[in-house]
């Protein structure tokens, strides 16, 4: 490990912002964060430009960034003590284990910006709007909850119409070209590091918002596996 991450990672261990793997926080984040206003995830939160700039806009909510990778997450814990942002927190942690922070109805909102799309079909389960983390979500979501999708990928944006489509989840906005629109949100203006580098290369962001339903029918899951082997989701 480099030395760079090494400091790091021991400099995170001292802000007040980061929690590592905090498995005692379940219901008691409106505690930390000293307010009673809704909470909103970032997942896979990286540098956490969209955590960060969500409590720039929004200083009525609370935010959480979530990742596994303490160096990344080094760099929006500095920004948001920095700028003195008290509703930005991180959490260091797998995304698979979320219900082991938050109790149920915790969590108003998900941003899932710029994602690994997991491109193979057979690691379609890791992509992060497959039913089984919708199911992950809807433990910790309140009744209603919106998930945010914002990616390059193509790929991983089809996928999630096909989810929708086949789950009847209700769609709030479904832009395929999100910055084509003639009055984008202060929201969807914020870039992440991610989404400068341009990896997929499809020179347009799509963007999804939806709500988390109350029912994922498990025997669609079946019906969602065999598209996905018949690559109907190009």
């Amino acid at each position: 490990m480099g030395h760079k991450k090494l400091i790091r990672f021991e400099e995170i261990k001292t802000f007040p912002n980061v929690l590592q793997y905090p498995k005692e926080m379940k219901g008691k984040w409106n505690g930390f964060f000293k307010n009673e206003n809704p909470i909103t995830l970032e997942l896979a939160c990286g540098k956490g430009e969209y955590a960060v700039g969500l409590g720039r806009i929004n200083p009525r909510r609370n935010f959480i960034g979530v990742d596994l990778k303490g160096n990344r997450i080094w760099v929006g814990a500095k920004k948001a003590i920095q700028e003195n942002l008290p509703n930005v927190a991180f959490l260091r942690t797998q995304i698979d284990k979320l219900a082991d922070y938050f109790n149920p109805s915790e969590v108003s909102e998900i941003w899932i910006t710029f994602p690994d799309p997991q491109l193979r079909n057979s690691k379609a389960k890791k992509r992060l709007t497959h039913p089984k983390f919708l199911r992950l979500y809807q433990q910790i979501m309140k009744p209603g909850g919106i998930v945010h999708l914002k990616t390059d990928s193509p790929d991983l944006y089809q996928f999630t119409k096909l989810v929708i489509e086949l789950y009847s989840i209700e769609v709030v906005h479904d832009f395929s070209d999100a910055y084509a629109i003639d009055e984008i949100s202060e929201e969807l203006k914020i870039k992440t590091h991610y989404e400068s580098l341009d990896i997929a290369q499809s020179n347009r962001i799509h963007y999804l918002q939806f709500l988390i339903p109350e029912h994922l029918p498990l025997e669609k899951d079946e019906l969602l596996k065999q598209a996905i082997r018949n690559e109907t989701i190009n």
